[in-house]
């Protein structure tokens, strides 16, 4: 949340799920950081849905044989997550961030898009991050302060057993939607159009500096709504940090 910023208001018309559906399916190269429960489970849905996964995290590739067998996902280190890739899921915790690689996103495709499915959690597991509390910027823009690259922040309230489970055909009256937010229009539309693939609504929640309306703590965060549930929990959402979110 942005500390003292403003409450701006949603766009008056957000884009909801109106983004075009692709006649067939194409099948993007994908890596992946972070293994535990929302990069295990997206790597098990994506590579469902035909999509050449990499996965990789702290511990090395020898750690992720498991998964791989699961899924026909490849292991990989960390600096080769992101080779080739049109979409990276950056998923590890807030204070891991910053010890990623330098020139993570060198080798990737052109255009790529950068999902940031992270949280700061500082009583629990991150620490204080001076960065984030002191300048009141919000936890998806110190995050592309660490990789120096813009984001997409999604699936950051997401339940992870809910991708497995909670999938819905598109018009379906249970179909969920998440919020996304990103300042790059195209990098956005590819997550929107990815995560409609993977069965869920979208909500365009606005740029990265709007993504404190769906950070922990906020009406949207955890919420397991529609579109118009989604929509009205962003408006909803107050901009100040509470104290469970204070370092």
């Amino acid at each position: 949340m942005k500390v003292g910023g403003d409450h701006r208001r949603l766009p008056e018309t957000p884009e909801q799920t109106s983004i075009p559906r692709r006649a067939r399916r194409v099948r993007m190269k994908i890596g992946i950081i972070g293994a535990g429960n929302i990069g295990g489970n997206l790597t098990r849905r994506l590579t469902a849905l035909g999509h050449d996964v990499s996965v990789a995290n702290s511990r090395g590739p020898h750690t992720l044989k498991q998964l791989a067998e699961e899924t026909g996902a490849t292991p990989v280190r960390v600096e080769e997550a992101a080779r080739g890739a049109e979409v990276v899921v950056v998923t590890v915790p807030l204070k891991a961030v910053a010890d990623l690689p330098s020139g993570l996103f060198d080798e990737a495709a052109d255009g790529v898009a950068v999902i940031d499915t992270g949280n700061y959690y500082p009583r629990e597991r991150d620490g204080r991050i001076a960065g984030i509390e002191d300048e009141g910027i919000t936890e998806s823009r110190w995050t592309e302060r660490q990789i120096g690259h813009p984001v997409v922040k999604a699936f950051n309230g997401t339940y992870a057993q809910d991708i497995l489970d909670r999938a819905r055909p598109a018009g379906d009256p249970d179909r969920m939607a998440l919020p996304v937010a990103g300042d790059d229009e195209a990098a956005k539309r590819k997550v929107r159009e990815l995560i409609d693939e993977l069965g869920f609504d979208t909500v365009d929640s606005g740029g990265i500096d709007d993504s404190w309306r769906q950070q922990p703590g906020t009406p949207v965060y955890g919420l397991r709504g529609g579109v118009d549930a989604v929509t009205k929990a962003l408006a909803e959402a107050s901009p100040g940090r509470t104290d469970a979110f204070r370092g």
